[in-house]
């Protein structure tokens, strides 16, 4: 099995890391320290499971992989319609792109099947940008239980978490599927294969959707977020009408709102990747979390009052920030 993980990050590097150590033919795409480090020392896993050091190629040009049998994509949701050139050497007929990004996905009404099957999501696929680079059918969903971050350049400390959820967009068990999920276990992951993908894509959005932009807000750490008493029912607010948009297009979560306050908690005092990217000065990844569910709402004439005013706070910091 030939991988290339496109935006060797935090993620990225993990996930390649323990598909190396599984014996899979991984090729880490990278830039700056960070690339420099892996050449030199390979990604060195720092985690409570057990430390462990891998040395898969790292690269800053994708014409020195070729063709690969699955792209896993650490990129950022927003920078997708601008990944064409990485991405189309590694392409051959039947590459699978396994996007590993946090919110709604571009693909996500691709043959989903009743009203709204094939409905663009213009805040998450502006004009088709996104699907004219990453073709749908590629697509394999991915949901990240697994906290990560970059230590320094090379070092990936794992926090917590090994389950990386993945399925089809049209909810069969597929072989493809089956085989990298084969491969993740190997490398000491959980990976599976889950015959609708988007029940977890709206249980991972339940925090994702509150924590993300209020950490930015705030500056606050998950516990922080947790234990002010008046953010927690925000939170909460946020949370229930995330629900309700999921359950107008059919999606069950199966999680109630306090058990998932209460895994958020135990995180402890881990900054969100939203929070992460403002402090490093990197654009903010809001539109798939929060623009993309108002957007959803308006499809399915759900009320989300608070969903829309947090979004207009952290929109407003995005634009500050990016200035």
């Amino acid at each position: 099995m030939k991988v290339a993980v496109l935006g060797a990050g935090a993620i990225g590097a993990y996930v390649g890391a323990a598909l190396h150590r599984a014996g899979a033919d991984v090729h880490l795409i990278a830039r700056g320290p960070h690339l420099t480090a892996m050449r030199h020392h390979g990604v060195q896993v720092l985690s409570p499971r057990g430390d462990f050091t891998a040395h898969a190629h790292a690269t800053d040009d994708p014409t020195d992989i070729g063709p690969v049998d699955y792209v896993f994509l650490g990129l950022k949701a927003n920078s997708y319609a601008a990944c064409g050139p990485l991405i189309e050497p590694l392409l051959h007929d039947t590459t699978a792109v396994i996007a590993a990004q946090n919110g709604i996905p571009w693909w996500y009404f691709h043959q989903h099947g009743g009203p709204h099957d094939g409905h663009p999501i213009e805040s998450v696929d502006p004009a088709g940008a996104v699907s004219a680079v990453l073709a749908p059918q590629r697509a394999i969903g991915c949901v990240v239980y697994a906290a990560t971050e970059l230590e320094g350049p090379g070092v990936v400390r794992h926090l917590e978490g090994t389950r990386f959820s993945i399925g089809e967009p049209d909810r069969s068990i597929s072989a493809r599927c089956l085989a990298f999920s084969e491969a993740m276990q190997a490398g000491g992951l959980k990976c599976p294969v889950e015959p609708d993908l988007r029940n977890d894509i709206w249980l991972k959005l339940l925090g994702n959707i509150s924590f993300n932009p209020i950490s930015a807000l705030a500056r606050a750490t998950m516990r922080q977020m947790c234990l002010h008493g008046a953010t927690r029912k925000v939170i909460e607010t946020m949370m229930t009408e995330t629900l309700a948009v999921a359950e107008a297009l059919g999606c069950q979560v199966g999680v109630s709102i306090e058990r998932r306050l209460a895994g958020a908690e135990r995180v402890g005092d881990h900054r969100t990747s939203t929070l992460q990217d403002l402090e490093r000065g990197k654009p903010l990844e809001l539109d798939v979390l929060l623009a993309a569910v108002i957007e959803l709402a308006e499809i399915t004439g759900v009320q989300v009052p608070t969903l829309r005013t947090v979004h207009a706070l952290s929109d407003l910091l995005a634009h500050q920030a990016a200035a």
